[in-house]
């Protein structure tokens, strides 16, 4: 790879078998079956066959597996075969759902894939990063990420930060042309681009050389392929997993106590305990939260919000924060031309022609402003000649060309009046230059900053005239005549402010990062309704200690003149502070913020840096899209909480009861098989959780994991389950004087009714009446409650142990559903009371 930068480049072009011309689509096609997709860690692509199969080293499968073996080995074959039938039949539910979800998700990803500028069949077309290969012709400009390793033949003021390979921050400048020396190492080959690294100004021209695996970035990738950050969704799941867990085992621990107290049948216990795990255990929460989060994604998809990730959805729902630049979330983003001013505030055309020459001849970000002045009127720069070009950096905040007409060359500068005027000695008005002395600049200051408390956005021009010379650098922005300013105007967004307030009413804060002028941000965020009390400007930023700034941040909305790294640190301190930080960004130093905020957001129209980093992508730039894509994140996130109150819940009341009724019974109160089959129509009755409807009451603040939420019902609806299964035992035994088969059919049809029926009353936090579920949700709940009742009178019963109930027996199971429904009803609400009550805010994870 090293060498390949001392290579003739003429050479190179055959060595590859290419041209300055590109690659045809047919040879594209060859060199990718060859060369193999363009991905530096390959993307594990497992047939569908070997994932099902995949599904088997799950441990409770195995534990069921082994159970089956043990029934099958005591000649319990009906057992072995229902057990059997129950693992198959979940593990195809679970494979098929995960399946479409994993479908859905992948689509959604594939509308937001980066692409790259290839020249084939000597047409400039997008083509998907993966698909490159070594032979294209790609095309780099500012903003984009470098989609390979390649050579560069043609390249203008070419930057490339290259962070992801050498860790350095700072950019380094590119050009053509062959090395005499080959470079000690990839990154130092001063013609050559990496995968990885991101174009920060210029334009080039490369061949690439080395794809995927073979690239510079692919040596390390492997090494660097470190395991994303844990979500908070991740953590949450993970903290549910591990309570699991620790009821499973206590629960087991104690099965095999009284078994051995007792002298039980040791393989009639085993079997019975294992199928309490299973039945404590929501063995469909991956396939329930999968299926939740990739409808989530689908509907937010449809509103116009891509999640390139499942897990970033709880995130965006419980966000309570975000923060953005004015420009194009406030603002439309389309800059226009409002006027061109000198010193004294008078119409100069001498302004226009120097900021029109600024921006024809810059190669580096084009920005709106750029767009507005050469399409308001561009003049007759004919004979002006480009020689030099200083690109924009975000310390300077302005960028200058030198041009040269006549053998007579000009630095024009032109940026932020905050990074002009300290360069300015004099002022220009009407041919006359005068000096630019103390009482002449707060004259200019007034000016621009009466045009920024009016709305208008202002760049300062200047220039002088320059010797000749080799190179220009930034110090050479010297000893400038001012020109005047280039006033534009961006109105705010018809439905900006009722986005801003929607957000807010629904309680997320909405604060504003940017590198305006503060009199023009705080114009902008007035007439949208955010407080601009008090404005920190990123000077001020720069004295403070990071925990003052966190004191700040939580109070203060807007904060004017910052740069990327000051943006980067308001985001840190605010996550200090316990709160959930949304960053909407999409241009090219918004990267880092991207990766710092809990939720990165970027738009479809930014740069490829931006997107990459980002893990929502807006396909239309607005505030109202977004909050629509929030409160659809919490809906989705509010399906996956009803199922883990309902299933743990219920499944620890059932198996509170038959680890109580396993002491004093003379039998099993129930046949594993028995437990596995209710454990599996309980959630067939779940599957439709998450087409359900999800009350206001919960969508209207950020929600977050609030695992002592969970505990709470389970060790309190859960043992108001267990009282009624102990009703039922007595009643079953004293009332009906209830057989082995009588009692195991009873008790059967009275638990999966009541924790069926339950779902009605759990799913939502008010009134069931009122709050209605949806029609997928109501339908499974009542049919499979009907096929409880219905089993004992079929067939299959005696298979599995049923016998027929007598029919007083429904009308005392009536009174025992009714009266649970409503007792639950009751304590619902107080437990649930306080979790609506509470909201993001400082300190507020839960865990």
């Amino acid at each position: 790879m090293i060498r390949l930068s001392i290579v003739p480049l003429s050479s190179l072009f055959e060595q590859f078998h290419s041209s300055p011309e590109g690659l045809t689509g047919e040879e594209a096609s060859r060199r990718l079956a060859r060369y193999g997709l363009n991905e530096p860690v390959p993307v594990k692509r497992t047939h569908g066959a070997v994932q099902f199969l995949l599904l088997f080293a799950n441990p409770l499968i195995i534990i069921l597996l082994l159970a089956s073996l043990f029934s099958a080995l005591a000649g319990e074959q009906i057992n072995a075969s229902i057990i059997m039938i129950i693992v198959l039949l979940g593990m195809v539910l679970n494979f098929v759902q995960t399946s479409r979800s994993a479908r859905v998700i992948e689509r959604l990803r594939e509308t937001v894939a980066s692409t790259a500028t290839v020249l084939r069949d000597r047409c400039w077309i997008e083509v998907l990063i993966r698909n490159l290969v070594p032979g294209d012709i790609i095309r780099l400009t500012a903003g984009d990420l470098v989609p390979a390793d390649g050579r560069i033949f043609q390249a203008r003021s070419l930057q490339i930060r290259q962070a992801a390979l050498t860790g350095e921050s700072m950019p380094v400048e590119k050009q053509q042309g062959d090395l005499e020396e080959d470079p000690s190492s990839p990154e130092e080959a001063k013609n050559m681009v990496f995968l990885g690294t991101s174009v920060i100004s210029g334009t080039a021209l490369a061949l690439v050389v080395a794809t995927g695996e073979k690239t510079a970035f692919g040596d390390v990738a492997s090494l660097l392929a470190r395991r994303p950050p844990e979500t908070e969704f991740e953590r949450g799941s993970r903290k549910f997993g591990f309570l699991i867990m620790q009821t499973v085992f206590f629960l087991v621990l104690f099965i095999f106590t009284v078994t051995a107290a007792f002298h039980r049948n040791p393989l009639e216990s085993l079997l019975f305990a294992i199928a309490l795990a299973v039945g404590l255990t929501p063995e469909f929460f991956p396939m329930i939260t999968s299926v939740t989060l990739s409808r989530g994604a689908l509907h937010m998809a449809r509103l116009k919000v891509v999640v390139k990730h499942l897990a970033s959805i709880q995130n965006l729902g419980s966000m309570d924060i975000l923060c953005s630049d004015k420009t194009g979330t406030l603002t439309r983003g389309e800059m226009s031309l409002a006027g061109h001013l000198d010193p004294e505030g008078h119409v100069a055309e001498e302004v226009y022609f120097f900021a029109c020459l600024n921006s024809a001849f810059e190669t580096g970000i084009k920005s709106p402003l750029d767009s507005a002045i050469l399409n308001y009127r561009r003049p007759d720069i004919e004979g002006y000649q480009k020689i030099d070009e200083i690109p924009f950096d975000f310390d300077r905040r302005r960028l200058s060309v030198v041009v040269e007409k006549k053998g007579e060359r000009f630095l024009i500068s032109k940026g932020a009046p905050e990074g002009i005027l300290p360069l300015c000695l004099s002022y220009r008005i009407k041919g006359d230059q005068r000096p630019l002395d103390a009482e002449s600049r707060l004259k200019v200051q007034k000016m621009f900053q009466e045009l920024g408390a009016g709305g208008y956005r202002v760049l300062a021009v200047a220039s002088r005239t320059i010797p000749v010379q080799k190179v220009y650098r930034a110090g050479d922005e010297k000893d400038l005549v001012l020109l005047g300013f280039m006033t534009f105007s961006d109105p705010p967004l018809e439905d900006a402010a009722t986005a801003v307030h929607s957000l807010k009413r629904d309680g997320v804060r909405v604060k504003i990062l940017t590198g305006d002028h503060e009199l023009v941000a705080r114009h902008i965020c007035s007439a949208v309704g955010i407080d601009t009390d008090r404005i920190v400007l990123g000077e001020e930023i720069d004295r403070m200690s990071d925990s003052a700034l966190a004191g700040v941040a939580e109070k203060v909305n807007l904060f004017a003149r910052v740069s990327p790294g000051q943006k980067n640190r308001i985001i840190l301190a605010l996550k200090s502070r316990g709160h959930v930080v949304g960053f909407l960004g999409d241009g090219i130093n918004d990267a880092p913020s991207l990766h710092a905020a809990d939720v990165g957001i970027s738009v479809s129209s930014g740069v490829d840096v931006a997107k990459e980093a980002a893990e929502v992508i807006l396909l239309e730039r607005s505030l109202r899209v977004l909050h629509q894509g929030i409160m659809e994140g919490r809906k989705a996130f509010g399906n996956v909480v009803k199922y883990l109150l309902m299933g743990t819940s219920s499944n620890f009341g059932n198996m509170f009861s038959m680890a109580g009724a396993f002491l004093f019974l003379p039998f099993l109160p129930m046949l594993p098989m028995q437990i596995l089959l209710n454990n599996f129509l309980y959630d067939l009755a779940q599957l439709t959780i998450p087409t359900d409807h999800v009350d206001a009451t919960f969508i209207h603040k950020p929600r977050r994991w609030d695992i002592s939420l969970i505990r709470n019902f389970m060790l309190i609806i859960g043992p108001i389950s267990s009282v009624y299964d102990f009703l039922t035992f007595f009643v079953l035994l004293k009332v009906f004087h209830a057989s082995e088969a009588l009692f195991h059919t009873g008790w059967f049809v009275e638990s999966l009714a009541t924790q069926t029926l339950v779902l009605l009353i759990i799913r939502t936090a008010g009134n069931p009446f009122t709050s209605r579920p949806g029609k997928p949700l109501i339908m499974t709940v009542i049919a499979v409650a009907a096929v409880g009742a219905l089993l004992p009178f079929t067939p299959l019963a005696g298979i599995l142990g049923f016998t027929p109930l007598p029919a007083t027996y429904f009308f005392f199971l009536a009174g025992v559903v009714s009266t649970y429904l409503l007792i639950v009803e009751f304590a619902k609400r107080k437990l649930m009371a306080s979790y609506l009550r509470h909201t993001v805010s400082r300190g507020s994870s839960r865990f």
